[in-house]
This record gives C-alpha cells, structure tokens and sequence, in this order.
C-alpha cells in the first residue's frame, strides 16, 4: 500500500531527551528563546484560530531586507530540512537522482526519498572533506541536483571559497546546487565563503538557511532558502500550503530585531568550541577543525561504545556507528561535564 522503495530507507530517530541529563546529542544552542521571541509567540497565540498569512510577506520581506536578496527569490518554510524536501520535489521527483557528501547531514537520503528523488551518497575523503571531484564525477543524465552541507553535519568541516567556486563553474548549468549552510553564523574560518553572498547570483544556486540553531528556534520549525525567481516560484507551488505558521512568522521576526544578541550568543559558542576541540585533542587525534556548533570526534568502532559511557556519566551525545561522535557545543558548564565524563572514560 506503499512506495516500495521506502523500505530501505533508514528512519530519522531522536531518542528522548530524560531532564535529569546533559543534552549534547542534537544541534541546538542552549541559552533559551532571544529576547523578545517568547513574548511574540504568546501574543500570536490569540489568533491560532485564523489561517497565518501564507505568503508570510512580512517576514519574507524583513529577510529580503537582512539578505539583500529580492522577496521574490525568498521561499520560507517548516526548517530548512522541508525546504530541502520540497527542492527535491520540484527537481527531482519520479526518481531523478540527487547526488550529496556522505558522511553529511543523515536526514538527506529521507528528504529525498520524501521529495521522490533518488539518494547518491558520495563518500567524504578521509580528512572529513567533501570529495568535490568524485561529486562531479558521480553526475549522471539521470541526476536533476546536488545538495552540498556548507559546514558539514556532523564533521562542521567547510569549503574553501577556490573550491566551491571551482566547482560551481564545473557544474551543469541545468543542475541545481543546493548549498545548506545551516550553520553559517558560526562560521569564523575566513577562508569559507559565504556561498549566499558569493554566488547566489548564480541561475543554479540555492541557498539554504534555518532558524533552528544560530537563531534559537529548533523548536518552532522555521526556515527559508534563496534562488533565482525561476526556481523559488517552482519550489512555492509545492511547499505544503500555510506551513510557515503563524507563530513561526512572530518568532522569525522578533528574533531578526534581536540579532545583536544573537552574534553575542554564536561569540559565546565559538569560545567554547575552540576550547573544547583544544582540550580533546589531547585524547583523540584527528578532530577537524569544526566550524559549526558541533565537534567531531573520529572515533571508529568505539562510538557506541564512548556514547554510552558518557550518557552513564550524564551526559549525551551522537554516536555514529563505526564512524565517530558529535558532541554539540553547550554552555561552559556543560562543556565541563563533558570533558570530566570524557576523561573518565577515555582514562
């Protein structure tokens, strides 16, 4: 009664968070609501009985106006991952092929299952790069786009500006490149370009980006994308209708006015992870220099292993098995916790 090729696609699991623990297994910031979101939300809430406005013109044009873009390349969305989704739907659907990184972002091969494309992953170098070359070469008649994770989930490596620039100039020009830099604002690395501000002028380039971390709303859903008007206006005609809700609109627009605290809060994060990455280095060889607000820990088959001992400690993290762990930057007394379980563990 199903879409037979479902069978084989993994899930999306999130285990239940118990409060008694420390929360370093899901990407997320961990100082609360930015001032102002939480008093936007509660007033929204007086008119849920109304449909929201489903151009969500205003937010839309408060983004246009932050990202200099026109309002009409602008398309917001239930997170970034739906607009993945729908992407993938307007490019890709009965089965065009849409070749992605992996290790990468583990909801992608869903997404493009849900969208009816078809997930090809190609392997990361062992330096947790993006193999750019072997993405090229992976290119089929078959394939409609390519979805590039700028920093990358889990590993928070990035591209330089000569690489992804190479790239695009040796793709087909009827290819779409979505390029999710969910984890933009945390980017300090001078040398990793703003793919939006670079080349969104580019006819095939689409640029993602979410409220759910720099920006605090992982729990309202909310994100938007940037693209040529051609492709914003496909990928409107099947985004779900009204799925930018109303309280999502309240809260995107409260958290744009609070952006000051905002850049305040990613300085507090970056601090962290420079200092985290510093002292588990001393453990574990080979972490990446992340630039996301995550750290990558190469561990091979001991991930489960490690994950385990640390949520008996208190603290949780994302095990990958065979392949390592994320460990999401928290607040400084998080952070410790962490490195004490850690120290046990590894010692």
């Amino acid at each position: 009664m199903t879409r037979a090729e479902l069978d084989a696609v993994p899930s999306y699991v999130v285990n239940p968070i118990p409060e008694r623990k420390i929360n370093l297994s899901t990407n997320e910031v961990p100082f609360g609501p930015l001032p102002g979101v939480a008093e936007a939300v509660a007033a929204a809430t007086a008119k849920v009985h109304r449909y929201p406005e489903m151009a969500a013109t205003g937010l839309r044009d408060a983004l246009a106006a932050r990202y200099r873009v026109a309002p009409e390349r602008l398309v917001t969305g239930a997170g970034s991952a739906a607009l993945i989704e729908h992407l993938v739907r307007a490019t890709a659907a009965g089965g065009g092929e849409v070749v992605h990184p992996w290790r990468s972002f583990e909801a992608y091969p869903m997404l493009i299952a849900g969208g009816g494309g078809r997930s090809v992953p190609v392997p990361c170098t062992p330096d947790h790069r993006h193999d750019l070359d072997a993405i090229l070469a992976a290119v089929t008649p078959a394939t409609r786009m390519i979805l590039l994770c700028h920093p990358n989930n889990p590993t928070g490596v990035g591209l330089t500006g000569a690489e992804l620039a190479a790239f695009l100039d040796a793709v087909p020009p009827h290819l779409v490149v979505a390029v999710d830099e969910a984890y933009r604002e945390f980017v300090t690395d001078p040398a990793l370009p703003d793919a939006l501000v670079e080349h969104g002028h580019r006819p095939n380039v689409v640029v993602l980006r979410t409220f759910s971390k720099a920006w605090g709303l992982a729990g309202i859903r909310l994100g938007f994308l940037v693209a040529s008007a051609e492709v914003a206006t496909a990928v409107r005609k099947v985004v779900t209708p009204f799925s930018t809700n109303a309280l999502a609109q309240a809260a995107g627009l409260a958290a744009l006015r609070a952006e000051p605290e905002m850049l305040r809060r990613v300085g507090l994060v970056v601090s962290e992870r420079d200092r985290l990455a510093k002292a588990l280095s001393a453990w574990i060889d080979g972490i990446p220099a992340a630039q996301a607000n995550c750290l990558w820990l190469p561990v091979g088959e001991r991930a489960v292993e490690l994950a385990r001992a640390c949520e008996e400690r208190g603290v949780l993290v994302r095990p990958f098995a065979g392949e390592g762990v994320r460990v999401t930057v928290g607040t400084g007394e998080e952070n410790d916790a962490f490195l004490a379980a850690i120290a046990e563990v590894l010692a």
